[in-house]
C-alpha cells in the first residue's frame, strides 16, 4: 500500500481530529496520506481512483443527515463504480440524537452499493476523541492497512 486518501467533514474539529489521529499513525507506517476537508479543499471524484484505499470522515448533522457540505461528494460518488477499491469509515457522533453517526451511516450505505469493498468495521467516536480514544483510531487504521492488502 502506497497512499490513502481521507475525506472528511467536520464542523466543530472532532472529526477532523480523528482524521488527523489516523493520518498520523498511517504515516508512521510509512504510508503517503492525501488529506482533504470536504468542502474546503478542492477533491474531484476522479481522484479516489489514483490512491490505494479510501477513508470517509462525517459528522451527523440534525437527526441523522448528511453535513451540508458533504452533500456534492455524497452525489458525486452515487455516480462512480468503486469495484474493489477498500474503503473504511469513522466519524464523531453525538449519543443524544436518535440516529447515532446516520451521516457515516449513509456513506457506508453508498460506498457498498457502488462497488466498494468496507474492509473494517466503521468507527464511531462519541463527540471528541479522548485519550482513551486514540489507541481505538489507531487499531482502526491499521486494520484499515492490513484488510486492504489481502
Amino acid at each position: 500500500m502506497k497512499s490513502i486518501t481521507i475525506l472528511y467533514a467536520s464542523m466543530t474539529g472532532n472529526t477532523e481530529e480523528i482524521a488527523e489521529i489516523i493520518e498520523s499513525y498511517i504515516e508512521k507506517q510509512g504510508i503517503e496520506v492525501k488529506r482533504y476537508q470536504i468542502g474546503f479543499d478542492g477533491f474531484e471524484i476522479d481522484q479516489l481512483f489514483d490512491t490505494d484505499g479510501v477513508l470517509i470522515g462525517t459528522y451527523t448533522d440534525g437527526d441523522g443527515d448528511l453535513p451540508f457540505e458533504a452533500e456534492d461528494i455524497y452525489d458525486a460518488i452515487e455516480q462512480v463504480d468503486l469495484k474493489g477499491i477498500p474503503f473504511g469509515l469513522f466519524g464523531s457522533c453525538d449519543s443524544m440524537y436518535t440516529f447515532y453517526g446516520g451521516a457515516i451511516d449513509s456513506f457506508e450505505t453508498l460506498v457498498k452499493e457502488r462497488g466498494a469493498n468496507v474492509v473494517v468495521p466503521t468507527l464511531k467516536i462519541e463527540l471528541y476523541p479522548e485519550i482513551e480514544d486514540i489507541k481505538t483510531c489507531e487499531t482502526f487504521a491499521q486494520a484499515f492497512i492490513e484488510n486492504s492488502t489481502k
